[in-house]
């Protein structure tokens, strides 16, 4: 799994005009679902984003996480970012998991991230041609992965 996550004032998706999910203060999260990803994945990655410290402290330090400025997440799945471009100009997308593996991991990365480490999370829609919309603050931005 790779998520790209970025520390925003505020996020939105919309799907065909229509608000979908938004938040105020916290991470906009782009997640790519690889075709071998498990369930360890999903458990890792989600305790790397409710842990990681990007928020600024009063020192101006980045020294605290998304729980310690009670933020929220706007999850937002993308198997764009398992693109590859080695053989040519045109993405391959052979990487990306399909959906009947990608869809229980991301329902399962919502699930953790809201009830394991109670943190609020809005979503996009799976699979969807989505609007995303953000004020990226910093700007700060993060690449995770649950594999080396």
């Amino acid at each position: 799994m790779k998520a790209v996550v970025q520390r925003v004032k505020k996020a939105s998706v919309k799907v065909d005009h229509q608000l979908i999910g938004s938040i105020d203060k916290g991470y906009m999260i782009l997640l790519g679902i690889k075709s071998d990803d498990s369930i360890e994945d999903a458990e890792y990655l989600s305790r790397k984003i409710a842990n990681l410290r990007i928020f600024e402290d009063d020192q101006g330090k980045m020294n605290k996480s998304i729980t310690d400025m009670s933020g929220s997440i706007l999850l937002v799945s993308q198997f764009t970012l398992y693109g590859t471009t080695v053989d040519g100009n045109r993405p391959s997308f052979t990487e990306a998991a399909r959906p009947e593996i990608a869809i229980p991991l991301y329902e399962l990365m919502i699930d953790l991230i809201t009830h394991k480490y109670n943190i609020p999370v809005a979503t996009g829609i799976f699979g969807a041609n989505m609007d995303v919309e953000l004020i990226n603050d910093g700007p700060c931005t993060i690449i995770l992965e649950s594999k080396k």
